[in-house]
């Protein structure tokens, strides 16, 4: 289909210093979990990017110096001229679908703990390390400023020799140059402290310094903070924040801003974040520079990113997370087929890869970080070599990818749901406070099912093991899903609670519509999304909520999706009592019995309803029946039985939808071709 012509804007070229981009469209610095250990996984990941219509695509942070160390997270490196040897593939796959190559120049300051390298901690000020440890960081002295604008200098040399396009100055996300702009964290007496002119020195002279050393051929970009989001005591949009702008207004090439006090507030969840949620604080750059400015705010829209081009807050079109859901964004609104774009959920599974020190994946996209490791393309499929008949049972988010996935690669699919809606643990799931953006991962399935005529759809479909016998399917494939537990085991308690009488719920329960009686007791062994959003729910519904857990904060796990401040605060908020480092040892007759997990110390709780919110267990009776019958289906000619997702194994929604598509996309392969490679290290 021809593009949408309202889209046109999105697609007109922008010059950036001495390098023109082909399109709006912007990937902006992020991580992967790779970083200089996987090299080739990053370059092809890149290269998907710039195939996917990306008119820039940047790589991750790059250290530019060992006493810049992130270990053991993924970060690259621009130390020696190993590294550049390193990153020309990226560059190059980059290059290959015209796309510009940015590089990320990075020094933590006393945000990187060096536990790799052991080199002392630098920072503006003597201070402790900003990732607690038992160091601290030293106060820079002159020498070292000079030393670093060397190794910036250098490192931007280097990215030059390895082809790149656009060379960062990187003043963001509390890192060392950013550090110095700081009035928090930027104590000096010399010239490079104090007021703000002289926090400003150092970024000054890095712009001129990578300019002079790469400004000939590469576009000079800075990523700023403009906002801390720490009130007065810090950098804000109002206040220094522009004072930065417009003190270094025509100096870089570009500018690319956001906010920052942590990369929780840049990459902010749904959860507490709408699309385009920066603008308040990023919207006055344009009018400080005739530079071309970008920005991020997890962008999925296309009319919604038009606009940001037309009032003028941006001249790109920025991306981290959505380029991640959907690699092929830009090339689905230029080919008219915006209707596909996978959106991003802004879960932030994305960002918990990177902080597990593992590559990437992502809800909604089960091909990001399979790249090169098992040779997965997000919109290219092996065809089967011969069509077979599937059914799938269960329509959750696993059975609702493994049917896509088999119906793209040319097989026939039956796909039964018990209940009469199809989605799953995702209708559940999506009604609480929160997460409704989780509702698309049902909808661009069922949107991109309905394509593909060979997938039938049977809703209120309940199959015994016997029904599944007399449909004459070739394989089946059980996504059945799971159940929360009722005996109080989670991920921290071992052994079950003694439960008796009394209005003991699980979540299902309450999805199922249970009638809740205050005051409310959850208890939360989970860690992840739904005991916290639970209690959210049922605060807002006037309930006295307690919620109970043996982490020593709530929700623990969401640390990991940079939400869990978010979520604390706001459930104390709400007046949500917490109860920290408590195990569930009993309940019965409204009365809960709470042990400390550090003392044993035993309180007692009165409940008008508890909810426990703990682990979960594959509901695979249907399987335990099949497996019981198998000669009987050899016999019916089925040929394989399978378990997929929280069927096999409970786990998230990434983690279901990755199994599911894993499944179809390999089940009829030989295993040599299936394996996953891995890469090794290889001597210089």
């Amino acid at each position: 289909m021809p593009r949408n012509p309202r889209y046109d804007i999105l697609f007109e070229p922008v010059r950036i210093g001495p390098v023109t981009a082909l399109n709006r469209f912007y990937q902006t610095p992020h991580a992967t979990g790779m970083g200089y250990l996987k090299p080739e996984s990053g370059a092809k990941l890149r290269g998907i990017k710039a195939e996917g219509g990306w008119g820039v695509v940047c790589t991750e942070y790059c250290s530019i110096h060992p006493s810049s160390d992130d270990s053991p997270f993924g970060f690259l490196t621009l130390w020696d001229e190993d590294d550049i040897r390193a990153l020309m593939p990226t560059v190059e796959a980059i290059h290959a679908y015209g796309s510009l190559a940015g590089v990320e120049l990075w020094h933590g300051g006393s945000h990187a703990n060096n536990r790799l390298t052991r080199e002392p901690i630098l920072a503006p000020s003597a201070r402790p390390a900003l990732i607690p440890q038992p160091g601290s960081a030293r106060a820079m002295d002159k020498a070292d400023i000079k030393a670093f604008r060397t190794w910036h200098r250098d490192a931007a040399l280097r990215a030059k020799r390895a082809g790149f396009d656009i060379v960062y100055c990187y003043a963001g996300h509390d890192y060392l140059p950013f550090q110095f702009l700081s009035p928090r964290l930027n104590l000096r007496g010399d010239e490079y402290g104090g007021s703000l002119a002289n926090r400003v020195r150092l970024l000054r002279e890095l712009i001129e310094d990578t300019h002079e050393a790469v400004g000939d051929r590469c576009a000079v970009a800075v990523r700023l903070s403009v906002d801390e989001l720490h009130g007065s005591r810090g950098i804000t949009s109002q206040g220094e924040g522009r004072e930065i702008l417009a003190m270094l207004a025509e100096l870089p090439d570009l500018w690319d801003v956001n906010v920052s006090g942590s990369l929780g507030n840049d990459s902010r969840s749904a959860r507490f974040s709408d699309e385009g949620f920066q603008e308040e604080h990023v919207g006055f750059v344009k009018g400080l520079t005739t530079k071309p400015v970008v920005s991020v705010g997890r962008f999925t829209s296309p009319d919604s990113m038009v606009s940001q081009i037309r009032r003028g807050i941006q001249d790109f079109i920025g991306a981290a997370r959505p380029s991640i859901a959907d690699p092929f964004l830009p090339r689905k609104i230029d080919e008219g087929r915006e209707d596909e774009i996978r959106e991003c959920i802004g879960c932030n599974i994305c960002r918990s890869a990177n902080n597990e020190a593992v590559p990437l994946r992502c809800t909604q996209n089960p091909t990001i970080g399979e790249e090169w490791r098992r040779g997965w393309h997000p919109e290219r499929i092996e065809e089967a070599a011969s069509s077979s008949r599937v059914l799938v049972v269960g329509s959750g988010p696993a059975g609702l990818e493994c049917a896509l996935t088999l119906g793209r690669r040319g097989h026939r699919v039956m796909l039964a749901e018990a209940g009469r809606k199809l989605g799953g643990r995702i209708n559940r799931e999506s009604n609480l406070p929160g997460l409704a953006s989780w509702v698309r991962v049902r909808d661009y399935r069922l949107h991109m099912i309905g394509k593909l005529p060979a997938i039938d759809l049977f809703p209120e479909s309940r199959l015994s093991a016997e029904d599944i016998l007399a449909l004459e399917a070739d394989h089946v494939v059980l996504a059945t899903g799971s159940r929360w537990r009722r005996d109080g085991i989670g991920s921290l308690g071992e052994e079950a609670a003694e439960l008796g009488a009394g209005a003991i719920l699980t979540p299902d329960d309450v999805f199922a519509g249970a009638e809740i009686s205050g005051p409310v007791l959850i208890y939360d062994d989970e860690h992840y999304a739904v005991g916290g959003a639970l209690a959210e729910k049922l605060s807002k519904e006037g309930h006295q909520v307690h919620l109970a857990t043996p982490a020593a904060m709530l929700s623990s796990w969401t640390v990991m999706t940079d939400e869990q401040f978010f979520i604390q605060k706001r459930l104390l908020e709400l007046s949500v009592r917490p109860l920290i480092s408590q195990r569930l040892t009993g309940a019965a007759n409204g009365v809960a019995e709470l042990a400390c997990v550090y003392t044993g110390r035993i309180r007692r709780h009165e409940f008008g309803t508890l909810i426990l919110v703990t682990g979960r267990v594959a509901e695979d009776s249907l399987y335990r029946d099949l497996t019981a019958m198998t000669g009987q289906w050899q016999a019916a000619g089925i040929r394989s039985v399978t378990r997929v997702g929280d069927c096999l194994a409970p786990s998230s929604i990434a983690d279901a939808v990755h199994a599911g598509h894993r499944w179809a996309r390999e089940f009829d392969r030989p295993p040599a071709e299936i394996a996953p490679r891995r890469e090794r290290p290889i001597p210089a």
